[in-house]
């Protein structure tokens, strides 16, 4: 159990190394991640049930095992900022998109990619970002369900709005019992057991492992996506690069500024800047490839496999910032203690 919990440790410390050495490999041998794009079999309702369906599941359940009847009380202290920031999502990034596409001079295909990338709800992996960073937990599978929930309605709402000429539809049972599958359910669990065995001392050692397997659920997800997009990923030029690093960064930053602004501590601003910030590009490629409307524009579908993997790759990054500036802080603190208990 020791050896295990080192091992989990040492993923959680270094997630970003971990989650980029999987996308690199990947990018250069795609069969190594193909298998988590397999479908493991067809829902009537939600359509393909697939390995990265499961993988999400677990860490999602991971999640769950860390939260506690009294982060969902102060959760319910302050429900106006799950408001804020579902209204921060729907308004930052979309407008964030557009506002790039008109200052990049993107091409009609590019634009409509980031355009439907921004107009997406908060991804799944931003709540394991929240986790890893100590960040607020709860508020981050809030948001990420609310704005979820909203998306059915606000995603081709918002797209239309800014790609003029563009109409998109998105059933919305699917998407809700996706939700239901992948975050809800797995969460629910996890909080469950550890109502239940959270003073169990086994229990308790077992949680410790659960950081280790979120983060090798999360490279597996980018390691999907790669493999099943990689190959792709040059063929419309540097611009695509720079427009979603200058989308995800900015997200991250005025993400941020927006819970500043409305006097949210200091795990909630990390939490709205990530959640801001980390779109569910997974889904936005979905669309791109599976909707009609963008047979058109195969360059759509690119940028927002991109963004997927970015994302996920720049969220680690900013996870693994605010965890070593936490780390730094507490060491400096203790030996300033140590300081002045020599002194003494």
């Amino acid at each position: 159990m020791k050896a295990l919990q080192k091992v989990s440790k040492f993923l959680s410390d270094y997630t970003s190394v971990v989650v980029i050495a999987i996308a690199v490999v990947t990018f250069f041998v795609p069969t190594m991640m193909g298998w988590v794009n397999n479908a493991l079999f067809v829902d009537p309702v939600s359509n393909k049930f697939t390995c990265q369906s499961i993988i999400i599941g677990v860490i999602m359940f991971s999640m769950g095992l860390t939260l506690t009847t009294e982060d969902f009380k102060i959760l319910a202290q302050r429900p106006f900022d799950i408001c804020i920031g579902a209204i921060a999502q729907y308004l930052i990034m979309p407008f964030l998109a557009f506002a790039l596409t008109k200052a990049l001079n993107l091409p009609d295909g590019i634009a409509l990619g980031l355009i439907l990338v921004g107009c997406c709800p908060g991804g799944v992996s931003s709540n394991i970002m929240s986790y890893l960073c100590g960040g607020d937990v709860a508020f981050s599978v809030g948001m990420t369900t609310v704005s979820t929930l909203l998306s059915p309605v606000m995603t081709p709402l918002m797209v239309s709005l800014l790609a003029s000429g563009t109409h998109i539809s998105i059933k919305g049972l699917p998407m809700f019992v996706s939700i239901i599958e992948t975050v809800i359910f797995p969460v629910a669990v996890g909080f469950l057991l550890n109502y239940l065995l959270g003073k169990n001392k086994t229990f308790k050692e077992l949680q410790k492992i659960m950081p280790g397997i979120a983060v090798l659920g999360l490279a597996c997800v980018v390691g999907g996506v790669v493999s099943s997009q990689g190959s792709k990923f040059f063929e419309s030029g540097v611009v695509i690069f720079v427009a979603v690093f200058l989308h995800n960064g900015l997200g991250y930053l005025l993400g941020y500024g927006a819970g500043k602004l409305t006097g949210m501590n200091t795990a909630k601003k990390r939490t709205i800047s990530i959640e801001v910030g980390m779109q569910n590009a997974g889904l936005a490629t979905n669309l791109a490839t599976t909707t009609a409307q963008f047979a058109s524009t195969p360059e759509s579908a690119i940028i927002c496999a991109v963004s997927c993997t970015w994302h996920s790759i720049s969220g680690t990054l900013l996870a693994g910032m605010f965890a070593y500036y936490d780390k730094f802080k507490e060491d400096r603190e203790s030996k300033s203690v140590n300081t002045k208990e020599e002194a003494v």
